[in-house]
């Protein structure tokens, strides 16, 4: 997981290398799918995902992860002046959703990218009653 999450994030430097910050994140997105291609990850965009709530599927389209990557991180993408506890909030709930363990949330607006890259994990929650 290790290594593959080291190849997104070289992936997303390379792009925010060539394009810099202030794009749209949807640009940096469609060049995100390509670098990722390019170096012979399988990554889809904009996949839906169903809530479930207690067994029932109450929304078919309840979200669009970003970007899945080798069907084991999510990928979730802004272009934003600061990332906001609510993002980081999001993509753990798209791994709880999901069942995935490991998400990383990038921001390409950002003058260093290094600056703008959080690693978020499922199930490092602890009980709050304790």
């Amino acid at each position: 997981m290790k290594d593959l999450s080291s190849q997104i994030i070289g992936a997303a430097i390379a792009v925010h290398k060539e394009l810099g910050p202030g794009l749209l994140e949807s640009v940096y997105q469609s060049c995100m799918l390509i670098e990722l291609k390019n170096i012979g990850l399988s990554v889809e965009g904009e996949v839906s995902v169903p809530v479930v709530y207690r067994g029932v599927e109450v929304q078919r389209d309840g979200f669009r992860i970003d970007l899945l990557v080798e069907n084991k991180i999510i990928v979730e993408l802004k272009s934003v002046e600061k990332i906001l506890p609510v993002h980081k909030k999001q993509l753990l709930t798209y791994l709880k959703l999901t069942r995935m363990q490991l998400g990383l949330l990038i921001n390409f607006n950002e003058e260093r990218l290094v600056d703008g890259i959080t690693r978020i994990c499922n199930g490092l929650q602890t009980d709050i009653f304790s």
